[in-house]
């Protein structure tokens, strides 16, 4: 028996080698030995300036137009991506997404003090609007700082009597679960769009790969991916936004979706949730109730307005 070599492009940093290796591991035991698979490391510029802030930097895509340059250039057969890292609007990414893991823990977490725990006017730090949007709504003395770093580098960054804010699932990843003081639930804040999902992305045109890359795609988080993704473009949204979606589905059957999308400070959260069966069509839709009938599409241009100031 012949087996075949994939070669799977990601980022550096530990967690990126981590999710890298999960799908290595995920090809040769789906494939039962047929399927291997070698590591191609890349430099994202998310990598390189990662004391800039992520929406200065354009957003959704700095931690992924150099891993996908590898799978066009021919270097990799596929990239390996956080699926949250993907930009979700059409024309953005060049490479589609091929298979899609088991999604994991799609929660955020605290690290440092639980949110009961946090003193008056305590500082919590997070490189994401999304995360601080929410916190301020549940905790409006709360102040922040900003946070960029590999997650270790991160942990290292606690504020004094305060907290940073951590997907669980990176944590659960990288063996530092038991670090999480407290794990919010979807209620309290809702996930960033693919969070805790492990997404493949292949060559255009290259069925083979994509044929042999569909034994570990599993259906129930591709159509909760795909009904997350479609919100998020349709309401245009990105890292830069304060803009967030979490589905739940199986593989057949209804797939409930809630959103959400807050001003910067927080002080307004519009959040609603709708069931369908359609990812696409339901993303979409869900997003015209956001926008239009929940007041979310005045949000968006105080948005806009307040990183033109």
């Amino acid at each position: 028996m012949t087996r075949a070599t994939l070669r799977l492009a990601t980022r550096g940093s530990p967690l990126a080698l981590a999710q890298a290796r999960r799908v290595a591991e995920a090809l040769t035991a789906e494939s039962r030995g047929e399927l291997a698979a070698e590591i191609v490391v890349l430099e994202t510029v998310g990598d390189r300036h990662q004391q800039v802030p992520i929406h200065d930097l354009g957003g959704q895509g700095v931690f992924v137009k150099e891993v996908e340059a590898a799978v066009l250039d021919g270097r990799a057969d596929a990239a390996v991506h956080s699926a949250k890292d993907l930009p979700a609007a059409p024309g953005l990414s060049p490479l589609p997404i091929v298979a899609v893991l088991a999604r994991a823990d799609a929660r955020d977490a605290l690290v440092g003090r639980r949110l009961d725990q946090l003193p008056p006017g305590a500082r919590v730090a997070t490189g994401s609007v999304r995360r601080r949007a929410q916190l301020a709504w549940l905790r409006r003395d709360l102040t922040f700082a900003e946070l960029r770093g590999n997650v270790g580098t991160r942990l290292g960054r606690i504020p004094d009597g305060g907290a940073i804010v951590v997907a669980m699932a990176a944590l659960d990843r990288l063996g530092r679960a038991e670090l999480a003081a407290q794990v919010l639930s979807p209620a309290e804040m809702l996930p960033q769009v693919g969070q805790g999902a492990i997404a493949v992305c292949g060559r255009p045109g290259d069925d083979e790969t994509a044929h042999r890359l569909a034994v570990i795609d599993h259906p129930a988080t591709r159509r909760a991916l795909l009904a997350e993704r479609a919100y998020l473009a349709a309401v245009g949204g990105g890292c830069d936004l304060p803009v967030g979606a979490y589905a739940t589905c199986e593989a057949t059957g209804p797939i409930r979706l809630e959103a959400m999308i807050a001003s910067l400070d927080g002080h307004v959260v519009v959040r609603e949730s709708e069931e369908g069966t359609d990812p696409d069509e339901l993303g979409a839709s869900l997003a015209v109730s956001v926008l239009e009938g929940g007041g979310g599409a005045a949000l968006l241009g105080r948005v806009s307005a307040g990183y033109r100031r």
